[in-house]
């Protein structure tokens, strides 16, 4: 559709619309700064960095590879003592649990995902496997949200290749959302949704990005960000522990491709947030679970002009200016 349309989310069950026709609207908005220039190898100042002392005091070792710590400044505290309040079902609070860990990604500080050698991106598939395993295994916690934040534009506080597991009691909205959604699907249809989202993309190949043998990258249908892509693991897993010793190479080859392939979009480090979505380590087996991951990169039109949540997106429904299938073509492009 050329015309203003909406679009539906069957993950999250909302809308977002589509007005091709303002691509074409002239930008006298906000500009960011050009990118800084490249980082060092080693940075003293570092907070991350293998042998620096960190902000909370600690100091790091000198780690070789991947380098796991619980954060200094946690949003979650696992002896947060289990209250609730209620006043008229209308003022509700309860404690929320949990562990917040930092996993540096390599001890280099200039790396980033897309420039990072396959066989040291595998390690740190790895290792989000094991804090998986580890944090999900405690009955305390019930999901565990693995993510990172890349770029100023994004809020990440240092350039360290870095990502964050959040490990809670509760789901977290949008896994609720998403928990809902896919089992209301199986319940109803027998399958799972996002195999069959799946099988749909690869047939019609027009907002495919990447793939190789075990995931296939699409901007979604219903992607809200310009240049949002969904990485869907192309066997049906529940979680990144299910995954084979070749599909963690090909998990570590697809994250790789698909940033180096934001990186040649603008010319630029792209900037991002990316997570896992993945089932909830409650004891259940929740089969109507699927892998897959979420890119949300605020870049609009150029490495200096980013998409603003504002206005109409905040108080109505999210809205996009390009497609999803030119978002893909551009994309597929570089």
């Amino acid at each position: 559709m050329l015309s203003p349309h909406r679009r539906f989310n069957p993950l999250t069950r909302e809308w977002v619309l589509v007005s091709p026709h303002r691509t074409a609207r002239p930008w006298q908005g906000q500009v960011e700064p050009a990118a800084a220039a490249k980082a060092p190898a080693y940075d003293p100042e570092c907070y991350l960095c293998p042998g620096n002392a960190r902000a909370g005091g600690a100091r790091n070792p000198a780690y070789a590879s991947t380098f796991v710590f619980d954060n200094d400044f946690a949003a979650l505290q696992p002896d947060a003592p289990l209250e609730r309040e209620e006043r008229d079902g209308l003022l509700i609070a309860e404690s929320e649990p949990g562990i917040c860990r930092v996993v540096c990604f390599s001890p280099r500080h200039d790396l980033t995902i897309a420039n990072m050698e396959p066989a040291d991106l595998r390690r740190v598939v790895d290792t989000w496997v094991a804090q998986f395993g580890d944090l999900g295994a405690r009955p305390d916690i019930n999901y565990v949200q693995i993510f990172e934040n890349r770029g100023a534009m994004m809020g990440a506080s240092n350039p360290h290749p870095h990502g964050q597991i959040w490990a809670s009691r509760s789901l977290p909205n949008e896994i609720a959302k998403e928990q809902a959604s896919l089992a209301a699907w199986r319940g109803e249809r027998g399958t799972c949704l996002l195999c069959d989202y799946e099988n749909l993309e690869r047939a019609a190949g027009e907002r495919v990005v990447e793939e190789n043998g075990g995931f296939l990258a699409v901007v979604p249908y219903w992607a809200v960000w310009p240049f949002e892509t969904m990485i869907v693991a192309k066997r049906h897993a529940t979680g990144i522990d299910r995954l084979s010793a070749a599909e963690r190479d090909e998990l570590a080859d697809i994250l790789k491709r698909m940033t180096a392939r934001y990186d040649r979009l603008f010319q630029v480090s792209f900037p991002y947030t990316m997570g896992f979505h993945q089932r909830p380590t409650d004891g259940d087996a929740h089969e109507e679970w699927h892998l897959h991951l979420h890119f949300y990169p605020p870049l609009l039109r150029s490495a200096t002009v980013r998409k603003f949540m504002v206005g109409y997106e905040m108080l109505a429904t999210p809205q996009r200016d390009i497609t999803p299938e030119t978002a893909a073509e551009r994309l597929r492009a570089v």
